[in-house]
């Protein structure tokens, strides 16, 4: 089908822009390393075809659900093409045994509590038999209701640049696409964390606390398992390290009223502007 047909591409206002001019587009490394994982199916001369329309704000919107990624991208026809891109998410099952792994090491889950993803994360579900990125093509399933037959088109490659730097802003958006959205996992996270990592309770009895679930194994026939971690230890030193727009991160996204999703954008540069 001859495109020519369609005329120019239709300039629109109000569309998703990317915040990247020029260069790469991806901040953090989870972003970095999605973009680079779909480089690494030999897409990445048909994915930057899309880089010019994320940049001039052709995608005018952007949603993503478990399994699901839709976007609806201004081409040259009249009525914008709706994009697909789906990606099987992980079972309750799955995301269980990811949970309680979280939970063993507190280093996890305090940096995803304070909103950020820490870089073992990969590993880790790596380990736990659950892929964070896909690992084939044949994983994404991509689809566009443009007549362009190439996979991925100039709008599905617009609309993973502008995927990427949604992660870049929210990097829970990956796990939501997995199929967890922050509000579960966070909570999931509290919930088992507190419980293995809580002292015995004391319980007054008269004037005297009584220690309960003591267990009531003579200490001299725990000696060799008495200082042992309940978890092992990772095989090096966590750090904390948080990004000067942390907080940003963890507020939900602002109402209409208060400027939008788009006020945490605008804010972003000022906060790493103030950073020491």
């Amino acid at each position: 089908m001859s495109y020519h047909v369609y005329g120019r591409t239709r300039k629109v206002d109000g569309g998703l822009k990317a915040r990247s001019a020029r260069g790469k587009i991806g901040e953090s490394w989870w972003s970095r390393r999605f973009l680079d994982v779909l480089e690494s199916f030999a897409v990445g001369t048909r994915l930057t075809r899309g880089r010019s329309y994320a940049r001039a704000g052709q995608v005018l919107s952007l949603d993503v659900s478990p399994g699901a990624v839709t976007a609806s991208v201004q081409g040259s026809r009249a009525t914008p093409y709706q994009v697909r891109v789906g990606l099987a998410p992980f079972t309750d099952a799955v995301w269980t045994r990811i949970e309680n792994t979280l939970a063993a090491q507190a280093i996890y889950s305090a940096r995803l509590l304070a909103g950020d993803l820490p870089p073992d994360l990969e590993r880790l579900f790596e380990e736990g038999g659950a892929p964070l990125f896909p690992r084939t093509i044949g994983e994404l399933d991509m689809r566009c209701s443009c007549p362009d037959h190439a996979v991925p088109c100039k709008h599905l490659a617009a609309t993973f640049y502008l995927l990427a730097e949604a992660f870049d802003a929210d990097p829970f958006q990956i796990l939501h696409w997995r199929g967890r959205s922050r509000e579960a996992l966070l909570a999931r996270l509290r919930g088992p964390a507190a419980r293995t990592r809580r002292a015995p309770a004391a319980v007054a009895v008269g004037t005297a606390p009584v220690l309960t679930d003591v267990p009531d194994t003579p200490l001299e026939e725990t000696l060799d398992r008495f200082w042992l971690p309940p978890h092992p230890l990772p095989s090096r030193p966590q750090t904390l390290d948080t990004d000067p727009d942390l907080l940003l991160r963890q507020l939900p996204a602002p109402g209409p009223l208060l400027g939008g999703p788009g006020l945490l954008e605008r804010l972003r540069p000022l906060y790493r502007s103030l950073a020491p």
